[in-house]
């Protein structure tokens, strides 16, 4: 009984101490913590991070201030319109030339949680066919990447969609970045961004 009870204080308190290492990368209110590039639309309505193709219909991205090298990323998403958008991990940029990985976000049946890699190898990993169904193409999505070292595993709606050990992932660094793809024609809600560094 003694040692049950050790236990379960230790869980707890491993459980505390995650919670507090969980910071938010959005705040609800502004666009504080993140570099626009390109001249695609990113605004906050409502609490709620948007993303919607501009006029010049170019990829955008939003990156936050800071590098992050091991990390578990949850964040929401809901898709409108095309819905074609991705998170980046350990990647840098120049002008909206991006490198690094995206975990890919996109309409039904387009690869949610994948790995692409931008100007370099195209897809390193998909989802099964039978997985791509978990997404939720009308309502909000709930994401998890979890990076350590060369390895990364992506979840959906808390199924796993792809995990992949990638030495060229290993020696990445940069920041976290959400896409916007070109053609126009996009908008993409986020919400709930949080980073547990590892």
């Amino acid at each position: 009984m003694k040692y049950t009870a050790i236990l379960l204080l230790a869980i707890c308190m491993s459980s505390t101490m995650l919670a507090q290492k969980s910071k938010s990368l959005f705040n609800g209110k502004n666009l504080k913590g993140w570099t626009i590039h390109g001249t695609e639309k990113w605004y906050v309505e409502n609490g709620e991070l948007i993303c919607e193709s501009g006029p010049d219909k170019q990829y955008g991205y939003l990156s936050t201030k800071k590098a992050y090298k091991n990390f578990e990323l949850n964040l929401q998403f809901k898709l409108e319109a095309n819905g074609n958008s991705g998170v980046f991990i350990r990647s840098g940029i120049e002008g909206t030339k991006i490198s690094g990985w995206q975990v890919e976000v996109a309409p039904q049946d387009k690869h949610t949680g994948g790995i692409y890699e931008s100007y370099g190898r195209g897809w390193l990993i998909k989802p099964k066919p039978e997985d791509e169904s978990k997404l939720n193409a009308n309502g909000w999505n709930d994401m998890r990447i979890l990076v350590r070292g060369d390895k990364v595993t992506t979840f959906l709606n808390g199924h796993q969609m792809v995990d992949i050990t990638d030495a060229k992932i290993g020696a990445g660094e940069g920041f976290i970045a959400l896409q916007i793809h070109d053609g126009g024609g996009i908008k993409v809600r986020w919400k709930n961004i949080r980073i547990t560094e590892l």
